[in-house]
């Protein structure tokens, strides 16, 4: 525990998630309708900006290594401003003739950077706050990351739509680049005085040997679980569509009429795409922690899967019938994110409830949502390609024959742990 005890957690539980969020909407989602301006492929596009997400992925192999040094602070500190210099790095790789190349591999480093981050906060908030603290602050983790989501993906965007026009489009995204890195920046030197050290290097990781035995436990005994099998394959399937739609959609809808798009501006995308579109997540998954507590995870697993999956017929419909009229548009999406956010609950408390449990419950926590990310960047990695082969109307009928295993599994999936409604209810307010 930190000797510092003045420091409210109000002071840096929604700085620390903000600062999780932002870097992973930007790669994830920003940085595809940036490529797409400065006229990169749909594939490459697709291929390179699923592929630098692989560290959300990996981060439970080193986060054993992270013991052995400083505090989780140092680390906390640290990546943010290893993040903030590097979002710095990408802006001015940007008017370079091979700025993609430069840039992707900067974007490697943010990924890197991020993950470990995420790490330490994680780290901070679970060593620092004990179990009511935390169950108090959780809803400030939740609201904080995704106002990362609406900032970067909506208002960000936006702006760059805007600028683009008076400054051009290089110019346009130098600027949103250099904001993130500036706030990073900002972050990391605000968290210098206001977070607590979250505690000294474990004394159990003093080597390099003591970190190795350490993941080998982890791994060991995770693939030692009861129905292991079944439970890789409902993280890796729940998610295996939205894995194809995450980035090509933004693509979908920027592109051109002629080329089976619906021709939005940038501008449009930011507001529609990431601001209300998010905020139609947050919704859907507040009333899916009502709906769950109420009837019990094993009831509602099959229906929350429906909710998640479903919903992407509208982008089908959209490229059936390339609406112009914005309010349609912007319905359907909102559509689409609210089933996500509902459903996505219930892949989390699947986790948490029938993966996570025994005796290292937060690291195989972190396995779980390493294969989770694992299971949207294969099917993300191919999305480029196989949407420039079918076009986007096909495309997204592939997405749809692509929920297809993702209802049989959670048809089927067995349960470990019998969870009753008070239980779950639990789980649910913490």
């Amino acid at each position: 525990m930190s000797d510092n005890k003045s420091i409210n957690p109000i002071c840096w539980v929604p700085t620390v998630y903000f600062a999780m969020g932002l870097p992973f909407v930007a790669l994830s989602m920003v940085s595809v309708l940036m490529f797409s301006d400065m006229g990169v492929s749909n594939a490459q596009i697709a291929f390179w900006t699923s592929l630098i997400m692989l560290p959300w992925t990996l981060k439970p192999l080193w986060s054993p290594f992270l013991e052995m040094f400083k505090t989780k602070k140092y680390f906390v500190v640290a990546t943010q401003m290893v993040t903030g210099v590097a979002f710095g790095l990408v802006a001015l790789s940007l008017p370079l003739p091979d700025f993609f190349c430069y840039a992707i591999a900067f974007m490697g480093v943010i990924a890197f950077s991020g993950a470990t981050h995420d790490i330490a906060g994680d780290g901070v908030y679970l060593t620092e706050l004990n179990a009511t603290m935390q169950a108090k602050y959780i809803g400030w983790q939740g609201a904080f990351y995704n106002l990362a989501k609406i900032l970067t993906n909506g208002g960000l965007v936006y702006l760059a739509g805007s600028l683009k026009d008076s400054i051009g489009i290089v110019h346009a995204w130098m600027v949103i680049m250099g904001i993130c890195a500036a706030i990073m920046v900002v972050l990391s030197l605000y968290h210098v005085r206001m977070l607590p050290s979250g505690g000294a290097a474990s004394g159990d990781v003093r080597t390099v040997k003591d970190a190795m035995h350490m993941l080998w436990e982890v791994i060991r005994t995770f693939f030692q679980k009861k129905y292991i099998v079944w439970y890789i394959c409902f993280i890796i399937l729940y998610r295996f569509a939205e894995g194809y739609v995450m980035k090509i959609v933004p693509l979908f809808l920027k592109a051109g009429i002629d080329q089976g798009g619906l021709g939005l501006p940038v501008q449009e995308i930011g507001i529609i795409y990431g601001t209300f579109g998010a905020a139609a997540f947050v919704l859907g998954s507040i009333l899916a922690g009502y709906y769950i507590s109420a009837f019990g995870l094993r009831k509602t697993l099959f229906s929350l899967c429906c909710v998640f999956n479903i919903p992407f017929v509208v982008y089908l419909l959209l490229a059936i019938y390339q609406p112009s009229n914005v309010w349609v548009i912007g319905s359907a999406i909102v559509f689409e994110y609210f089933g996500y956010g509902f459903g996505f609950v219930g892949l989390t408390l699947f986790m948490m409830q029938q993966v996570a449990p025994g005796k290292h419950q937060m690291a195989h926590y972190a396995f779980a949502s390493g294969i989770m990310n694992l299971g949207v960047m294969i099917p993300g990695m191919m999305s480029g390609y196989l949407s420039d082969w079918l076009g986007y109307r096909n495309f997204f009928i592939w997405v749809l024959v692509a929920t297809i295993p993702a209802f049989l599994v959670t048809w089927f999936v067995p349960f470990t742990y019998n969870n009753d409604k008070k239980e779950t209810t639990d789980r649910i307010n913490a």
